[in-house]
């Protein structure tokens, strides 16, 4: 992780200051605010605000109830209720602002999550720094043969060091293009807006994004999926370290309903009722198509 002498600077002053308040106070996310989790070889995330605590989810679901209903009900089941059914306002009461610099590549990714307010590092006015992502050797993989859209094992011997070597060549020498571009030494230099379009997509930018508990929640059960992208999935599995400190209760409703649950189609929730009753069930009469049947014996067999 690349932090510059001011921006340290800044994150001590930061953390430095305190002020009496009347809000809500989250005890474990007060000690990560403004701490930068490095994430991948130069990035980086770190709380600069939030609102709301498991608390604030309890008080925003129980005004609907109406006075003196559900008042004595303990706060961690009321939210293990709320999230094992499914209800998103009352975790829309909870928002928090990371301050994140990630990789072009990855930040496209991200930014399909529309649910956010987001302000990114503007290459139009600023010049964007010498670092790139260049992945681990053993992140470095062949395509997958069965997923389109994944890597299977990783590269070996030259192979892996011959991509390797053009990942970094390659970024060094269009990193170097775009400088010899915006100089201004002997040359009017071309405008940054328009020098940006050589940089490759594993430099990296920086925003803020602001989001709300549900929808962050909706974030990380896409992301820290095991399937997900190994780039943008160690970023989501250091947000939900953050999110545990910051609301315990939701968190572990969350772990329990969404990242360690399954979904069940209505012909695999008759298949399992099959199974408990001792009939004999298989691919042919299960009613699933091949593809549907090794997800449903993955969930319920584990293989």
């Amino acid at each position: 992780m690349s932090l510059s002498t001011e921006q340290l600077a800044e994150i001590e002053e930061q953390r430095g200051q305190t002020a009496p308040t009347r809000r809500a106070v989250s005890e474990g996310l007060e000690e990560r605010l403004f701490t930068a989790h490095p994430v991948l070889d130069h990035g980086f995330v770190r709380v600069i605000d939030y609102m709301g605590d498991d608390a604030a989810i309890c008080q925003a679901a129980r005004v609907s109830y109406g006075k003196g209903t559900k008042s004595v009900q303990n706060d961690e089941g009321l939210i293990r209720y709320l999230m094992r059914h499914w209800h998103s306002t009352p975790f829309e009461m909870c928002e928090i602002k990371l301050h994140v610099k990630l990789p072009v590549f990855v930040a496209r990714q991200w930014i399909r999550h529309r649910t956010a307010n987001v302000n990114e590092y503007s290459a139009r006015y600023s010049i964007l720094d010498r670092e790139f992502y260049i992945p681990a050797p053993e992140h470095v993989a062949a395509q997958s043969e069965i997923n389109n859209q994944g890597r299977g094992d990783a590269l070996q011997g030259e192979e892996a060091a011959r991509v390797l070597d053009m990942l970094k060549s390659d970024s060094m020498r269009c990193y170097d293009n775009y400088e010899a571009m915006i100089s201004q030494d002997g040359q009017q230099g071309l405008a940054r807006e328009l020098a940006r379009m050589n940089l490759p997509a594993n430099v990296y930018t920086q925003w803020y994004w602001k989001v709300d508990l549900h929808n962050l929640f909706h974030f990380l059960r896409l992301r820290a999926d095991a399937h997900a992208q190994y780039e943008i999935r160690v970023y989501a599995e250091t947000m939900c370290n953050i999110v545990a400190d910051w609301v315990p209760f939701a968190y572990k409703a969350f772990e329990d309903y969404r990242l360690g649950a399954a979904s069940l189609s209505a012909q695999m929730v008759n298949c399992v009722q099959r199974m408990l009753r001792g009939e004999e069930v298989s691919q042919e009469n299960s009613g699933l198509s091949a593809r549907e049947w090794r997800e449903f014996e993955t969930i319920v067999r584990g293989n």
